[in-house]
């Protein structure tokens, strides 16, 4: 149960990263988002996705345009603005920081 609980806070914890880091490669649909994080086993619930890009928009960090669907309503399709590039850059400066961190632990160990 600790291990259990452990993981959906490290995985939460790395969720907005991730977002970040999919859509920086380029103009992508919520769905498609959300199929890339199932597939990586970082989302269980798709409900938690919506509230996640509001509030990235609401910072500022992304934006997105609405494009015309042939098969039904419009879709709203999400880039980086900006600041959502910069907030990515430094996020990528803290998981490299992590990642040695752990790395360096695990060696400690193992000596």
């Amino acid at each position: 149960m600790i291990a259990e609980n452990t993981q959906t806070q490290m995985r939460k914890g790395i969720l907005e990263y991730c977002v970040l880091l999919i859509i920086s490669r380029g103009e992508i649909y919520a769905s498609d988002i959300i199929a890339e994080l199932k597939s990586a086993k970082l989302l269980v619930v798709e409900g938690t996705l919506y509230p996640l890009l509001t509030r990235l928009k609401n910072n500022g960090l992304l934006s997105y345009n609405w494009v015309e669907s042939t098969s039904g309503p419009p879709r709203k399709y999400y880039t980086l603005t900006p600041d959502g590039v910069s907030i990515l850059s430094q996020l990528d400066g803290t998981w490299q920081e992590l990642s040695f961190a752990i790395t360096q632990s695990k060696a400690s160990k193992n000596n």
